[in-house]
């Protein structure tokens, strides 16, 4: 099987090689200054096996390179190999930390990736900080080939002497490797920190020799955190802490401490019983359907880079890559475009319309017209929460009724002139190119830690943040944000109505949270949608009452399934009301479903978090909270 992969691969290598002379040396060819190819030369020539380490002692081939070159994926992207010394890799991490710790509505972004190896050791550890828009991950085929014997922590965030929390701990990630926690400094030696909230991913991770700990329970104030999720990870024990929801999923942990609101466990080995609401533990045996992330690696015979799209999986527990390889393949690097700020999206569409991938390198992007995905199985990944902000009113990002595609590691803020959907996948019509029928089940389409916002960092407006039109699509770690702080913020400002739109049948989101948008928050017109793992904030800053409702309702469900729909089923969802304009606003409802018996809710809450009254959880089930218990849930365990 091994020589069959390696074959094939140097077949497709060739054939690349073929269409770059081809293209490139046509007259009249367009003008592709503006292209960054990732490796030259002989990288074309990379073997792409999709094994986990040991698999790759088999000698290379008498055609492959003996040097490959690193590939420049610009000055945001921080390489790092095992021969460095600490402490200079110490100083360059402990640099972008102290520079991201504040910039929350900045546009630096970076990405540090380590090259398989062990980094610090027991006596002198390497201990860092992950700040705003800093992606940390390994580029080991196994999160194994990577180890780091120290910390890689998220701490509490001290807006004042008194008050410290994680709420705000956004746009962050860590993933593809090993962290051996040892060394740290007082309270602080007692775990790994992972004080986050949302759009702050761990995936891939494994965790030894210490606790794992999303609280940062070692400053002063009342530490609140609002996360979050762990995926395709293993740790020891976990101390949830002050976290009001987190959802984690085919992982393996140790233990679990508590749980506040809104605690979820999808196919997780040594997840807690099933108790919601005493504990609030929803737990799940198996996840429905699930595809995992793809990511960099170091091919170890060739020393190419490549990225490794991991297959989907039905009714997964467990990780990937704990007892046997993650089944999926990979794609040389030189198979993408790899974009930087500033490429002219004509460029990006032409090389994806021939068949190209594309890499979106740390920073923001302006795109005046759509990146148009229309071809299966593209791959669409960011590096250090790639933006792309939409100019002129456009559609940043649109995917075609094809199976497969997956895009992953992006942030899509709206501009200042309105965008009627800011990603939108699946046409409307019905059939797209190749006489798909709105998306295959055996190869769904993917959208992993895929983040929107509509002002924050400036003026922002769009009717609806991600439209999903074509069936069978995987919604992984979904954040639609209508800002509630930061520049550009006001009811009449950053105007949106609907964070999240599904038309399609049978998608499935994992971990999906939308907040503050002024209508529904999810609208779900689709069949045979699954969701596991909601959370949501209805808007805070509606000026009045007359201002928000309709049709003799009181404000607007987060989470509507349409009265047409038969089948539908959710685990695991909090609504939470907070109307710091207006105290005496209420909201009917958390969520709004019809009552057909292949409707299923299951394990449901709505929080008061100081200012306004949710009079019931879910129709006209669930008692109300207000101001006379803030921060005391009401529940419905099922519907």
């Amino acid at each position: 099987m091994f020589e069959f992969i390696r074959s094939f691969d140097e077949r497709r290598a060739h054939r690349q090689r073929q269409h770059e002379q081809a293209r490139l040396g046509r007259s009249g060819a367009r003008d592709f200054s503006l292209l960054r190819l990732a490796v030259v030369g002989v990288v074309a020539a990379a073997i792409a096996v999709p094994t986990v380490s040991p698999a790759f002692a088999a000698s290379a081939p008498a055609n492959a390179p003996s040097v490959v070159s690193t590939p420049d994926l610009g000055p945001n992207v921080k390489i790092f190999d095992p021969s460095m010394p600490t402490s200079a890799i110490q100083a360059v991490v402990d640099q972008i930390a102290a520079e991201q710790v504040d910039n929350e509505m900045g546009t630096q972004r970076y990405a540090l990736l380590f090259k398989p190896g062990t980094y610090g050791t027991v006596a002198a550890p390497l201990v860092f900080q992950v700040g705003y828009y800093t992606e940390v991950a390994g580029l080991g085929i196994s999160p194994t080939d990577v180890v780091i014997n120290g910390h890689v922590d998220v701490y509490n965030r001290c807006l004042s002497a008194n008050n410290c929390i994680a709420l705000t701990n956004f746009w962050r990630s860590v993933s593809n490797l090993t962290i051996n926690v040892v060394g740290g400094e007082g309270c602080r030696a007692s775990g790994n920190f992972w004080a986050v909230s949302q759009a702050a991913p761990m995936r891939r991770v494994n965790i030894t020799g210490g606790n794992l700990t999303l609280m940062d329970y070692c400053t002063a104030g009342p530490q609140y955190a609002s996360g979050g999720l762990i995926a395709d990870s293993q740790t020891g024990f976990v101390i949830n802490g002050s976290q009001q929801q987190f959802l984690v999923r085919d992982s393996a942990i140790g233990g679990w401490s508590n749980g506040v609101w809104n605690q979820v466990f999808s196919g997780v080995r040594g997840a807690p019983a099933q108790s919601f609401p005493e504990p609030p533990y929803t737990t799940l045996a198996r996840t429905p359907i699930s595809r995992e992330k793809p990511y960099l690696f170091i091919n170890p015979v060739t020393s190419a880079f490549n990225v490794f799209v991991p297959d989907a999986r039905s009714n997964s527990t467990g990780t990937t890559w704990a007892t046997s390889r993650t089944p999926g393949h990979a794609i040389p690097l030189s198979e993408f475009v790899v974009a930087r700020p500033g490429d002219r999206v004509q460029t990006i569409d032409y090389e994806l319309a021939q068949g190209k991938h594309l890499l979106l390198t740390p920073g923001v992007y302006d795109v005046e017209r759509s990146i148009a995905v229309k071809r299966a199985n593209t791959v669409v990944l960011g590096l250090g929460v790639a933006t792309l902000t939409a100019v002129g009113g456009s559609v940043p990002l649109t995917v075609a009724d094809v199976p497969g595609v997956d895009v992953a590691g992006i942030m899509i803020d709206a501009g200042t002139v309105n965008s009627p959907v800011l990603l939108q996948v699946g046409s409307k019509n019905g059939r797209g190119n190749g006489g798909y029928a709105r998306g295959n089940a055996a190869n769904p389409t993917a959208l992993q830690d895929v983040y929107f916002r509509v002002g924050g960092p400036h003026v922002g407006r769009a009717t609806v943040a991600l439209e999903v039109n074509s069936d069978n699509v995987i919604l992984d770690n979904i954040w639609a944000w209508r800002a509630d702080h930061g520049e550009g913020v006001g009811w009449t400002t950053n105007t949106s109505d609907t964070g999240v739109v599904i038309n399609g049948n049978n998608v499935t989101a994992l971990g999906l949270l939308v907040e503050h948008f002024q209508k529904y928050n999810v609208i779900v017109n689709g069949e045979g949608g699954k969701t596991v793992f909601f959370q949501n904030e209805l808007p805070y800053d509606a000026p009045n009452q007359a201002a928000w409702q309709h049709d003799g309702v009181l404000g607007w469900a987060g989470y509507k399934v349409a009265d047409t729909v038969k089948t539908h089923e959710l685990w695991g969802g909090g609504s939470y009301i907070y109307t710091n304009v207006d105290a005496t606003i209420h909201a009917t409802r958390g969520f709004e479903v019809p009552v057909a018996p292949g409707v299923k809710i299951h394990d449901l809450l709505t929080v008061q978090l100081g200012a306004g009254t949710l009079d019931h959880v879910i129709n006209d089930t669930g008692a109300s909270v207000s101001q006379a218990a803030v921060g005391v849930p009401s529940f419905v365990v099922e519907f």
